[in-house]
């Protein structure tokens, strides 16, 4: 009896003593530069085969802008395919930021991709680094064509300031970006998609970006003073034409602002429940 008594007693122990070594495995630990780069190589994946008509395309219209927009000055001075060429980047970068990321976005909500990555356990910021990443992938080949166009098409010298062409692509970038995936994750898809054929419009047309801000009213000067299209295209101007052209503190304080702005709401629309 004793016996069978010490048997039941120590049965708990022997089933605690096979449980033990599971217990103390530690969980697995992956650095924030392996999670980055499997979040890129995933974002990658998802555009696939587009990725080099995407670019493609992109490069195009870099040469499109310079050439086509000429055409409807005649007789262009060298002044003014100066300012349109300089002007041409910041048209490219935004249309990709502003139009491009809220449709694939928005596309991802539909499918349900977009909540899948939202249900992994990793940092939401990094999601919103690899997407940003992938669309400057995407934009620098376009930016360095609509360069090599000007000056062939114009015959142009541009006068570089690497830090501030490559600060102002930056800033143009993530701003355009974060701004569109706020967009993207705040609407529902299909005013996201509509909101992004607008805006597209209102860039080319609307935006003195190639063309002087003289040219619009006194009363929509005032509102791209605080919108970051102007400010960003004049950062960019003073980066690809330092000689011409001058960068103010105002359009980089604006530029961050809305960087900022962008980059708060997407991440509160990563980490917010649905």
């Amino acid at each position: 009896m004793s016996e069978s008594v010490v048997s039941r007693s120590s049965a708990p122990d022997s089933v605690s003593a096979r449980l033990e070594p599971v217990a103390r495995l530690a969980p697995v630990q992956v650095s924030t530069w392996s999670t980055y780069g499997t979040l890129l190589r995933w974002h990658i994946a998802q555009i696939g085969s587009f990725l080099p008509f995407v670019v493609v395309v992109q490069a195009l219209l870099a040469g499109g802008i310079i050439v086509g927009f000429g055409f409807l000055v005649p007789d262009i001075d060298r002044a003014t395919a100066m300012f349109l060429s300089t002007g041409a980047p910041t048209v490219l970068l935004l249309t990709i930021g502003l139009v491009l990321v809220p449709q694939g976005v928005a596309r991802a909500r539909t499918d349900g991709t977009f909540n899948y990555m939202r249900s992994l356990p990793l940092a939401r910021p990094l999601l919103l680094a690899a997407d940003v990443t992938v669309w400057l992938m995407v934009a620098a080949p376009s930016v360095a064509v609509g360069v090599v166009v000007a000056r062939l098409r114009y015959d142009l010298t541009f006068s570089i300031d690497w830090p501030l062409l490559v600060t102002a692509s930056l800033l143009v970038t993530i701003m355009a970006t974060s701004v569109g995936y706020a967009i993207a994750v705040s609407m529902p898809p299909m005013l996201a998609q509509l909101v992004a054929q607008v805006l597209v419009f209102f860039v080319l047309l609307f935006s003195p970006i190639t063309f002087p801000a003289s040219q619009l009213p006194a009363w929509f000067q005032s509102v791209h003073d605080v919108l970051p299209v102007r400010a960003g295209a004049d950062l960019l101007r003073a980066g690809l034409g330092s000689d011409t052209f001058r960068a103010s503190g105002g359009d980089l304080l604006v530029l961050t602002l809305w960087c900022l702005l962008g980059v708060v709401v997407s991440l509160r629309a990563l980490v917010r429940r649905q």
